[in-house]
């Protein structure tokens, strides 16, 4: 490969952080679109956000550690390598899919009363579950060719696969959810329909640009090399699935139905956005990272990240100054009710102190990701994550803060774990890891 450019960096960057925020807009066109069934189907949506968060993390078992390797090969022109990482990685996601969409279809109503809801939400969310079930496969794939394009620098393929599902998705929920009458299963069938076009004409694209054969989707030793560096990254998304759950039920929800409402607010819609555009950034990294050394160029991956300080610098402190300064105009957006709305300026006001350490560490993880070093990710992200949960209820109760305290534990936890993983990057011993 060549020496890394600013704007080579930004190029990879902008495309994977919209294909990002396209991908993570989803839940909030599928919170739109069922509004008109009632507050039972709005609630069952809003509570399915961290099943399918931890239906994701299981997801990217395959796709997190495919971006590593698939990074490493094509920085070693090594097309063998890179065919056989494909072929394993889309077979492994397939297993785990449906392995993942039997267990919810037919724990659908449980999963419901875990999570809090009885009536007819519950029986609202079990019902969207259920379709997703049977026709939620592609979400399985998605996450792993969205990771082959990445890694092979081709982010803006992985942005029109995303604008095609985006668009396809607001044009189905209306009519398969009210013209057809499917209600909240139309919101399940129009996610899928949506995935399904998008990944076929990735899984094209996959097959005219690699060419994988038909040995390279029987699971083998590259199969175990995914899972080696996937597994880290799955299981941190899980444990931050679970400590929000935690965090909800023992720290936010006793504090009141508006302090609820703020934190959905603020999580959806604020950092719904900002999130995503740090983790296209981190990816578009971590791309570069892999290929670089793969390449047998260590040097030049320490180059890339050193480049991109300053962009993820910059989107940091711009999402900053939009919590603090616009936390007003953008809450009430999302509600009129007087006591949500303050409590959610609150949260912004709060978490925009945190946003730039949140920038910096989701460029951490991409360094470590494209490398392959991902255990560092989950030592420095699961435990600061679970003492969110003893902590907030300290600072909410014993402590007397109430909300405030929930969230500056939240900002004093994302900094520490951004430390802490920016100190792993610092000392390089991923430069030498072997995958």
């Amino acid at each position: 490969m060549n020496a890394v450019t600013t704007r080579q960096v930004v190029t990879l960057a902008l495309p994977a952080a919209a294909s990002v925020l396209l991908n993570n807009a989803y839940r909030v066109i599928d919170q739109y679109a069922v509004q008109w069934l009632g507050v039972d189907a709005q609630a069952a949506v809003g509570a399915c956000t961290f099943v399918l968060i931890a239906a994701f993390a299981l997801f990217i078992l395959s796709s997190a550690g495919a971006g590593a390797l698939v990074a490493r090969a094509v920085g070693a022109g090594d097309l063998e390598a890179e065919r056989r990482v494909v072929g394993n990685a889309l077979a492994g996601s397939v297993i785990i899919g449906v392995a993942v969409l039997v267990v919810i279809g037919f724990s659908a109503d449980g999963i419901a009363v875990l999570v809090g809801l009885d009536g007819g939400a519950a029986e609202q969310m079990g019902r969207y579950l259920r379709w997703l079930a049977v026709c939620g496969l592609p979400l399985a794939l998605a996450p792993t060719i969205d990771a082959i394009f990445i890694a092979r620098g081709e982010t803006v393929a992985v942005l029109v696969l995303q604008v095609i599902a985006t668009v396809l998705n607001l044009l189905l929920n209306p009519l398969l959810i009210y013209t057809l009458d499917l209600g909240i299963g139309g919101a399940a069938l129009a996610t899928g329909i949506s995935r399904t076009v998008s990944i076929t004409i990735g899984l094209w694209l996959i097959r005219r640009r690699i060419h994988p054969r038909g040995a390279d989707l029987e699971l083998d030793a590259t199969a175990r090399r995914i899972a080696r560096v996937g597994w880290p990254i799955s299981l941190n998304t899980l444990y931050y699935a679970g400590v929000y759950w935690a965090l909800l039920a023992f720290a936010i929800s006793p504090l009141g139905p508006s302090v609820n409402a703020a934190l959905g607010i603020g999580f959806s819609a604020l950092e719904g956005f900002t999130w995503p555009v740090f983790w296209g950034v981190s990816q578009a990294v971590a791309s570069l990272v892999g290929r670089q050394l793969g390449a047998g160029n260590p040097d030049e991956a320490v180059r890339t990240y050193h480049l991109a300080v300053p962009l993820m610098g910059g989107l940091g402190l711009a999402a900053a100054l939009v919590f603090y300064f616009g936390a007003v105009p953008l809450c009430s957006l999302f509600t009129d009710d007087p006591l949500v709305l303050e409590h959610a300026i609150l949260y912004a006001r709060v978490l925009a102190f945190s946003q730039m350490f949140v920038a910096w560490e989701a460029m951490a993880e991409g360094v470590l990701q494209g490398a392959g070093d991902t255990r560092p990710v989950l030592r420095w992200s699961a435990p600061i994550n679970i003492l969110r949960v003893p902590l907030g209820w300290l600072a909410a109760f014993p402590l007397g803060f109430g909300a405030m305290g929930v969230w500056w534990v939240i900002n004093l936890t994302t900094v520490a774990k951004c430390l802490g993983k920016w100190s792993v990057v610092h000392r390089g011993e991923w430069r030498t890891v072997r995958i």
